[in-house]
């Protein structure tokens, strides 16, 4: 794609400011990292804060009595119990139990407030019109930018400008003044640190970044560290790791399911794929999304075939790095059932060599969500 058909998100002029290498990136051009580079954005935000540019993401309300319930019949996940401020992590499936996208909801006073990747915005709102449009009322929310502040001392960072930040804890939201702008905070991300996701008008988002980055324990970062966090968090890349073809359970996302929603569960099934996901829930899936440890100092990227010592094929990656904080390769896999063990040695083919590789516990570098 070229560079004039790209989209920008409100902050490109920023980004291009700081001196960002800039990408495109779903549809945008967006900033893969600053002049420090990758390395250090990504320690920054383990040690300290990080501010990206996530307003590529699409941002969504959903209005109307029965809000509630129709999200809940596209979703495998509990929606209706959802409390007022709190935050839930949701699927939406396809007739096949597959992933369509992966989303974040939470419940507000008068509305549910919708985040969706990128790349699947478009389709997602289409999604909810055709099903669900009837039932409630579907607004996009382009006119907003969200910005990601995430780390230990993101906090210490917010709280300057609003001490009330501190009260949120993980998976909550709430509605802030922000260096005198309206914002929609929620106490989550992306990169397994503590932190926030900023929902604010997009004509004011350049000002509330300079604001941030005004705060001496914050520092931009771009796709690249967030590549790296979210992998080391062991969390899932819409399209790499989680697609159409691969289910909840295959995915090892069945956390995501609350017992309402399973088989015996008061709302059990109801939603697209529920009879492949509930047959795969009871009796297990064929393959299995594991996360493995490189054991020599070559990175294993996407796409590497995963064999056993005979050159049997058992799997591929769909993620994979040189992991800073870990430091050691590590990957996201889809393995064969039987051979997605712990400490279960694979190998991975990297240029016509096989490179070993272990089964090993997500996350690879520990959470550090604050639970109050």
């Amino acid at each position: 794609m070229s560079a004039p058909s790209l989209l920008k998100t409100p902050l490109h002029a920023l980004h291009v400011e700081l001196g960002a290498k800039m990408v495109p990136f779903a549809g945008y051009d967006m900033p893969v990292n600053y002049p420090g580079g990758i390395i250090a954005e990504h320690r920054q935000c383990r040690e300290s804060a990080a501010l990206f540019d996530v307003s590529h993401m699409g941002q969504l309300r959903i209005t109307g009595d029965d809000a509630a319930r129709a999200l809940e019949s596209l979703v495998p996940v509990d929606v209706v119990d959802l409390a007022p401020g709190k935050q839930r992590y949701a699927l939406f499936t396809n007739a096949n139990g597959g992933i369509l996208d992966d989303l974040m909801i939470t419940r507000r006073e008068n509305d549910l407030f919708v985040v969706v990747n990128a790349a699947c915005k478009d389709a997602d709102t289409r999604h909810l019109m055709t099903h669900i449009g009837h039932r409630c009322t579907i607004i996009p929310l382009p006119d907003r930018a969200l910005l990601a502040l995430q780390g230990p001392k993101a906090v210490t960072a917010l709280s300057r400008l609003n001490d009330g930040v501190a009260k949120l804890t993980f998976m909550t939201g709430a509605n802030f003044t922000l260096a005198g702008i309206d914002c929609f905070l929620t106490r989550s991300g992306y990169t397994g640190e503590d932190g926030f996701e900023i929902s604010v008008p997009a004509d004011r988002s350049v000002e509330l970044a300079r604001a941030l980055l005004d705060q001496p324990e914050v520092k931009p970062a771009g796709l690249g560290a967030r590549d790296t966090l979210r992998l080391e968090a062991g969390l899932c890349l819409y399209g790499h790791d989680i697609n159409t073809t691969t289910t909840p359970v295959e995915a090892a996302l069945t956390w995501a399911i609350q017992k309402v929603r399973r088989p015996g569960g008061a709302r059990a099934g109801g939603y697209p794929g529920a009879s492949v996901i509930e047959s795969q829930l009871a009796t297990g899936a064929v393959s299995k999304r594991v996360g493995l440890l490189g054991l020599e100092r070559v990175p294993v990227r996407e796409g590497a075939k995963l064999v056993d010592a005979h050159g049997h094929t058992l799997g591929h990656v769909t993620s994979g790095t040189l992991a800073p904080t870990v430091n050691q390769p590590i990957a996201m896999a889809y393995l064969a059932a039987n051979h997605a063990l712990p400490s279960h040695e694979v190998y991975a083919e990297v240029r016509g060599k096989r490179q070993p590789m272990r089964v090993a516990p997500m996350p690879f570098s520990p959470h550090r969500y604050f639970r109050g």
